[in-house]
């Protein structure tokens, strides 16, 4: 029968995508991962690698399987920490809106490192809807969203939530643009914008049916970062909406044209009951470095 142990190589193994080079990070010898990796196949009845592919890469049935070895670990993981809380340690992982990452948690992950070093940081990035479905499947411990409210696809009680951040959306438009106070005197017909699941496009999405029938014109040019967009906007190919929070590290912001659009508010999201150790004092560093005061837990802006 199959231990965590060895859920725990198969997952190093298919992260890895290599035997040698999860041996070495769980600190064995390569035959012995190897035996592993056989003796679950051979259990299932499967194989979860193809083995004719290098580096390794998992078969369609491997995949399906590392998504519950994921969820299997993570849970024995919160249960160990949950059942024995004298002090926060083992691994939180953290999820994020890219903006977030970049611009709100730098600083706090420092202080939070510092503070408590036996917690282990695991930090992802993905936008909104993909941020609740991995926090829902159990492969992230919490999540830094942004949900407006009445949005159909999240129930009121699926999650727990708290208010962190309170972000200017701001509008980028192209240097020597001339200043716009409606949608239909944008001169780009694209709007670059991440994958669809982010809040932040949606919203976008919502101000431009200002531009009335003109909208169906407008291209979504889909990028993976704020790099990207801003560079799309300087080119004069496209316009975007982003933080304010993030137009704030980009270098001669002030040769572009901005203009505030609206706020959305950035808010961390678990699991209704997890309240592991790790995680308590993770909420409790960000509710301190909030600038949203005196906001309930769950409520709607």
């Amino acid at each position: 029968m199959m231990d965590l142990a060895s859920l725990a190589i198969f997952r190093e193994v298919a992260r890895e995508r290599s035997v040698t080079r999860a041996a070495e990070l769980l600190g064995r010898v390569p035959s012995n991962v190897s035996t592993r990796i056989q003796q679950i196949e051979a259990e299932i009845g499967v194989p979860l690698f193809q083995r004719d592919k290098r580096p390794m890469e998992l078969t369609k049935e491997g995949e399906i399987y590392l998504d519950y070895v994921d969820r299997i670990l993570n849970l024995a993981d919160e249960a160990q920490q949950t059942v024995n809380p004298a002090t926060p340690a083992g691994v939180l992982r953290v999820g994020s809106m890219e903006s977030t990452a970049a611009a709100r948690l730098p600083g706090a992950l420092a202080q939070f490192s510092l503070k408590w070093p036996q917690v282990t940081i695991d930090l992802s990035t993905a936008p909104t809807r993909q941020l609740v479905d991995a926090l829902l499947a159990n492969r992230i411990d919490c999540a830094l969203i942004a949900v407006p409210e009445g949005e159909w696809w999240l129930a009121q009680d699926e999650l727990d939530k708290v208010p962190i951040f309170r972000e200017d959306l701001m509008l980028l438009l192209p240097p020597g643009h001339p200043e716009v106070q409606h949608p239909g005197e944008i001169k780009p017909r694209a709007l670059a914008a991440f994958a669809p699941g982010c809040t932040y496009r949606m919203l976008s999405e919502e101000w431009m049916m200002g531009l009335g029938p003109a909208r169906s014109a407008l291209r979504i040019h889909e990028v993976r970062s704020y790099h990207a967009m801003v560079a799309c906007t300087a080119v004069g190919s496209c316009f975007s909406i982003l933080p304010r929070s993030v137009l704030d590290l980009v270098p001669e912001v002030s040769r572009f044209t901005t203009r505030y659009l609206m706020r959305a508010d950035t808010w961390l999201a678990t699991r209704p009951g997890y309240k592991t150790p790790a995680f308590q004092v993770f909420r409790e560093m960000l509710l301190d470095s909030s600038d949203i005061k005196g906001t309930n837990n769950n409520a709607a802006e």
